[in-house]
């Protein structure tokens, strides 16, 4: 099996708008982005994938794109651009970019004329189709705005298929013509020196709506193959599929080398821990470690000799990592340093969210005029007329509210968290004056140093790249314990999930320390006691 760059590295996710304002105009932008290269190298992280920063109307914050070869203006230019991805070459770090093809903005060109007549070049660029008993084809429903999924076009006497919000259009991938225009995209940003994508809810492209087939259409492995032939074959190119219908077995098949498609896939099956599957979309209940474990440790099995795994607790899209899985009271950078440990000791590529590294937290908010989230703010809706008081649909909303994750980035103590010179697009969680880089960076035993030596412990060690993975069944459902093995090397990996201690029964060996969330680590394994949230990576002898 051939060994690729992103086999020993870890990605470093930055959403644009929050996380570096050059210009004092409350956004955040390429520029800046440059401007703290130099702080992404010293962290260690060998790549950067950006969420989108194509040129866009903003319905669903670059999500939406009307320009795939041009630059949002708010972020910058297209010299910024080349400037931003020549800038992270000499510091070793390589972009990824978020590459949306399952939709446009209705505002992308191809649309524009699509809606211009039947005879449109670019019309069957989209999915299109005719009244059903005059009225909508079927009862598909939009995600994030709620309603039905397909839009009339009165001038053609048709409707058109929006999955999301109305401004965010259906791509129809049976279309030839359509994929080649794709392609031809993909390799303008190829060729301009990128180093991979990030493909956005990659398992939709293709859908069947009108049989109600919407996630792994029949034909979506061969148009991953066909888009891996035509664009990246012959490159060392990260490709992370979006797949929130994934199976382990199904990341298998995108992953495995022998199929000729993508690198990886994020597949969710470890964050409905939380969730209360067939409840409200946001409904949670306590966190149950026990399903967490089985579903990570799955991913690492079936993928034990082809395929990848992708290893992640959070990005734009999801809360904060501590705040969900970890405690945001008194032990929180304590707990965040157990759930870095027990996940960057697993086999797989590490993606870190920006703020991860210093454990920034959720930012609950009082009223709904306070979110910007399209789809936290239809959720909201739908509980308030479903009879929830707001109070209620508050609490809800903050639990899951996409905003958590896109607070700006708390750089130190300033006004505005060091991010901009003015109030920023959405506001600085107020917690930025105790939690924020120059903090973290100014105290040798903060988060931010465990983040540097996990990254640093993935450049250096064959263990962590490709070592055997091996569960330790025994032990309390809190605890998450398991092996790497690398021929004559075997490092244990254990966390305690809970905020009591723990008895654990461990393998009986000496061991040497290698990282852990307390200033001392076990000595001697066998029958061991667990502190509150307790993590370390030890080689047995």
């Amino acid at each position: 099996m051939t060994q690729h760059w992103w086999q020993h590295a870890t990605v470093y996710q930055i959403y644009p708008r929050s996380f570096q304002d050059s210009n004092g105009d409350g956004i955040g932008d390429l520029p800046g982005i440059i401007s703290r290269l130099d702080y992404l190298a010293v962290l260690g992280v060998d790549a950067l994938w950006l969420s989108p920063v194509y040129q866009s109307p903003n319905a669903d914050n670059g999500y939406d794109i009307s320009d795939y070869q041009a630059i949002n203006p708010e972020y910058g230019t297209m010299a910024d651009m080349t400037r931003l991805i020549s800038e992270a070459a000499k510091r070793n770090i390589k972009i990824v970019m978020d590459l949306v093809v399952n939709h446009t903005s209705d505002e992308h060109p191809w649309f524009v004329s699509a809606r211009q007549g039947s005879d449109r070049s670019t019309r069957d660029y989209y999915v299109w189709a005719d009244p059903v008993d005059g009225h909508v084809p079927n009862d598909l429903t939009s995600g994030f705005i709620g309603g039905s999924a397909w839009q009339w076009d009165a001038e053609s006497e048709q409707y058109f298929l929006h999955l999301f919000s109305e401004k965010q259009i259906d791509l129809n991938w049976q279309n030839p013509k359509l994929r080649q225009a794709i392609y031809r995209m993909m390799n303008f940003w190829i060729d301009k020196g990128i180093s991979g994508f990030r493909m956005d809810v990659i398992d939709m492209i293709a859908k069947e709506p009108l049989n109600k087939v919407l996630v792994n259409g029949p034909r979506l492995h061969e148009y991953l193959h066909e888009m891996n032939r035509q664009t990246w074959a012959d490159r060392d190119f990260l490709t992370v599929g979006e797949a929130w219908s994934a199976s382990p077995q199904d990341a298998l098949r995108y992953s495995d080398e022998r199929h000729q498609e993508l690198s990886m896939i994020f597949q969710f099956g470890h964050l409905w821990a939380d969730r209360r599957i067939g409840g409200d979309k946001w409904e949670e209940h306590p966190l149950d470690v026990e399903q967490l474990k089985n579903a990570l440790y799955a991913c690492q099995t079936t993928m034990a000799t082809h395929g990848w795994n992708s290893l992640f607790w959070n990005n734009h899209d999801l809360p904060r990592a501590v705040s969900r899985f970890g405690t945001t009271g008194p032990q929180r950078e304590l707990s965040a340093k157990m759930l870095a440990i027990t996940l960057h000791g697993l086999k797989g590529t590490p993606f870190i969210y920006q703020g991860e590294e210093i454990g920034m937290t959720n930012c609950p908010v009082n009223s709904i005029d306070q979110v910007d989230d399209v789809e936290a703010r239809t959720i909201y809706r739908q509980l308030r007329q479903r009879g929830d008081d707001a109070d209620a649909a508050m609490q809800k909303i903050n639990v899951f509210n996409r905003d958590n994750a896109r607070t700006p980035m708390q750089w130190n103590d300033d006004p505005y968290a060091g991010f901009s010179t003015t109030q920023p697009w959405l506001s600085v969680n107020p917690n930025y004056r105790e939690i924020n880089v120059a903090s973290a960076q100014a105290r040798r035993q903060s988060l931010w140093w465990v983040y540097k030596k996990l990254i640093a412990l993935r450049h250096q060690e064959p263990v962590l790249q490709n070592g055997k993975f091996e569960a330790l069944t025994s032990v309390p459902a809190s605890v998450m314990a398991y092996t790497r093995t690398w021929k004559q090397t075997q490092w244990l990996v254990c966390g305690n999930y809970s905020a009591q201690a723990v008895s654990v029964k461990l393998p009986q060996s000496k061991a040497t320390l290698v990282i852990s969330n307390y200033p001392d680590g076990p000595g001697q394994l066998g029958q061991t006691v667990l502190r509150p949230y307790e993590a370390f990576i030890v080689a047995l002898n």
